[in-house]
């Protein structure tokens, strides 16, 4: 199996790590899944699969909704 790394928003992570662990999975394990059925659905986005996987998680949609997240953007 190939090793593949890329950098997720800290809510996004933290979403991940939650539905892991009410899945009993680990995050890798529903990573895969996730693309999986984005690959299988013919999905518009990566996006769309990581909302299937995290639907259950509340919290913003977007981090650019939270003025906090955009304090430094562009400096």
């Amino acid at each position: 199996m190939k090793t593949v790394s890329f950098k997720l928003p800290e809510a996004l992570d933290d979403a991940l790590t939650e539905r892991a662990r009410t899945r009993k999975m680990s995050r890798s394990s529903l990573v895969r899944e996730a693309l999986a059925a984005y690959t299988a659905a013919g999905r518009a986005s990566v996006t769309a699969a990581v909302d299937a996987v995290t639907s259950g998680v509340n919290g913003p949609r977007h981090l650019s909704s939270n003025p906090k997240y955009r304090a430094h953007y562009g400096k």
